[in-house]
């Protein structure tokens, strides 16, 4: 099927967002376009490139498969065209691209989008993650946040599962070579996966490099292996009349549709691409797709089908040959004298894949954090010229405790693929849904068209979805269990720093009065800049009556410090920080930050003096407060939930550490909150 490549025409009513500062703009010059869609091609497209490792083995698989015969060869082959059809061109590039935060996306891009926040600067501010949400219809921005969140913790499932049967399934084709590697191929495999996390720390810029070549051969080999088939079976080609899907679906009935559990492994990769298209922009992504990842892929795929058609109309599926086709139709393609160099490159491709979702599960978390929905993790940046190269501990070891966990459990990427799927077709029917509320709320799309297009969206999401359903007996649970803890964590998170936030607020005093009364008073002054950092903009910080109340003096300049979060990923440097003086030496400084960057409050109070406020950073001491939960107080969180919310709030990374502040210039005060 002939696409055209580049942009398609813009969807009618779709206003465009422009893309924040730092994002990834088309390039102009061709040159350029080429090696961004070059670099696309190694980071967006490798999950759902290396697919055919598994995807067609697992819809033959013996236990939960059909047989192999020509009808379910063309029938499996008219499924894998027309899923990655409809649901990667149609649907991801086509429209849902299209719904990007200030070019940025991925789910909480999108649930960011839906749920927007006050103008950045506006007086009434808050990083509170509710904010954004005090517009008409809040049941339904309530479930739309709800649905969103538990979409992202489903991603958190699918980059767990990813890099394990990713690299078991490239390793396994050692078996195919000789019965002899057998019992390596579990260690092997778990060898690869120690070194791919143990490299994360080192970060992403030197093996970025090598990502879009090594994906370019790795897109070149799967399709120069299918060709030869196709050819030799060119009747194969016949899959692409849908009706060879439906007659599949007519054969197996019930069966035949638990089969698209496996059909679903071949666009896993839909979600990578939309979260990844604020890195290399859209049309990039597209010229990729177009220009080399389809016709890969499809080539492959058919080739597949080739292969096993041949065996199966031959009589031939009893033979060794017939049995290695049958038993792993990837490898069958591969010539025997080439067969270790593509299982060398089959496992550097797995890395790749691997790689990018790691990355993805990291920004993800930073995603989280600033808008309100995790505890601060530690976020480590690993260049020095691009903001969006993160690492995150935390994730690494947990991702990486998780992936072998599985290896060892499983022990077969065929176990493995029982668990694979659900999460990411339950991420991609919330994805619709967001989209929808996008296409009736920021472009004003009528509940007719919005909803025509939702409907085509879920029939197929939803179907996906129930398929895969029917897997969680058999390992299925694993990711939805994953993401049922991480949902808690999230929701916890976010109601108990509202409930946080209401005691403080009735907790403190009015500016205003308390500058009047510090005027009568006419308390001691010292030398130097106190900075108090605050979520209250109107509000005196508790942190501040503490000191004042206990040390009775006070500094030459007090600055009370707001870092807001807001609901676009990256907000410029001309209108990140603003400075209001106030009477007697107190400054209110409030900074923008968005959901893909990281705050910084010394370069803060460096882009102060600007403004007029100059503090010198040897004469600077930051004041924060070490709170002591109580979950005795009045707030309506169940007892289970208070308990949690102290635990996550006493392991979360120090705000010193978060926001880069000198461990040496900081004074801690304790404080009791109830929650």
């Amino acid at each position: 099927m002939a696409l055209p490549v580049g942009n398609p025409p813009s969807i009618p009513g779709a206003e465009p967002i422009p893309p924040a500062a730092g994002h990834a703009q088309d390039p102009t010059r061709t040159s350029d376009l080429l090696k961004v869609s070059l670099g696309a091609l190694g980071v967006v497209y490798g999950d759902i490139g290396t697919s055919p490792l598994y995807a067609i083995q697992q819809c033959f698989e013996r236990q939960h498969g059909v047989p192999v015969t020509p009808d379910n060869v063309l029938g499996i082959l008219s499924l894998v065209f027309w899923a990655l059809t409809l649901v990667i061109v149609v649907k991801y590039i086509g429209f849902i691209m299209s719904a990007d935060n200030h070019g940025e996306g991925g789910i909480l891009a999108l649930l960011a989008l839906v749920t927007p926040g006050r103008r950045p600067g506006s007086a009434d501010s808050t990083n509170s993650a509710e904010s954004g949400m005090r517009t008409r219809h809040p049941a339904m921005r309530a479930a739309l946040i709800t649905l969103g969140l538990f979409g992202a913790a489903l991603l958190y499932g699918d980059g767990m599962i990813t890099p394990a049967i990713s690299v078991l399934s490239a390793v396994e084709g050692l078996k195919v070579a000789t019965p002899f590697f057998d019992p390596a191929v579990v260690p092997i495999t778990i060898g690869v996966l120690l070194i791919l996390f143990a490299v994360q720390r080192r970060g992403t810029a030197g093996i970025g490099a090598v990502f879009g070549p090594t994906m370019l051969v790795w897109f070149f080999g799967i399709a120069a292996c299918g060709v030869p088939w196709i050819i030799r079976r060119p009747e194969v080609l016949m899959a692409v009349n849908p009706y060879y899907g439906a007659l599949f679906f007519v054969q197996h009935g019930w069966h035949g549709f638990l089969v698209l559990g496996a059909v679903v492994l071949c666009i896993t990769g839909g979600e990578a691409l939309y979260a990844d298209m604020g890195h290399f922009g859209k049309r990039p992504i597209r010229i990729a797709w177009y220009g080399g990842v389809f016709p890969a892929l499809l080539c492959n795929y058919f080739g597949q089908g080739a292969l096993l058609l041949h065996h199966a109309m031959s009589n031939t599926l009893a033979t060794p040959a017939g049995v290695r086709a049958a038993e792993n139709p990837f490898y069958g393609l591969v010539p025997e004298a080439l067969l270790y160099p593509m299982v060398v490159l089959a496992t550097v491709a797995t890395v790749v894949a691997s790689q990018a979702l790691i990355s993805g599960a990291f920004s993800l978390t930073r995603q989280a954090v600033q808008l309100g929905y995790s505890p601060r993790v530690t976020i480590i940046h690993t260049s020095g010229t691009a903001e969006g190269q993160i690492f995150v501990p935390e994730i690494n070891t947990m991702l990486m405790v998780a992936c072998i966990g599985l290896v060892l459990a499983f022990r077969e990427s065929a176990g493995l693929a029982a668990a694979y799927g659900i999460a990411v077709t339950g991420t991609m029917a919330i994805t619709s849904l967001l989209f929808y509320a996008v296409a009736r709320e920021r472009w004003g799309w009528s509940r007719l068209r919005a909803g025509s297009l939702l409907l085509l969206f879920l029939s197929f999401d939803m179907a996906f979805f129930s398929a895969n359903a029917a897997k969680i007996a058999h390992g299925g649970w694993v990711p939805v269990v994953v993401a049922g803890m991480i949902f808690t964590v999230m929701v916890t998170w976010r109601s108990g720093r509202a409930a946080m936030e209401r005691f403080v607020l009735s907790a403190s005093l009015p500016i205003e009065g308390f500058l009047e009364d510090l005027e009568r008073r006419a308390p001691h002054r010292v030398r130097g800049t106190a900075v108090f950092m605050t979520s209250n903009l109107h509000g005196v910080p508790v942190v501040l009556l503490h000191h004042f109340k206990h040390n009775k003096v006070l500094h030459e300049q007090v600055v009370l410090l707001s870092v807001i979060s807001e609901r676009e990923p990256e907000v410029p440097a001309s209108r990140r920080v603003s400075v209001k003086e106030l009477s007697g030496g107190f400054f209110q400084v409030t900074a923008h930050y968005g959901f893909m960057q990281t705050p910084n409050v010394p370069e803060i109070m460096k882009n102060c003096r600007m403004a007029g406020l100059k503090a010198q950073a040897a004469d600077t001491s930051y004041f924060l407060g070490r709170e002591t939960l109580l979950i005795t107080g009045r707030s309506k969180l169940a007892r289970w939930r208070k308990t949690l919310f102290a635990f996550l709030s006493r392991n979360a990374q120090p705000a010193t550490a978060f926001f880069g502040i000198p461990p040496n210039r900081v004074v801690e005060l304790g404080a009791q909150i109830e929650i």
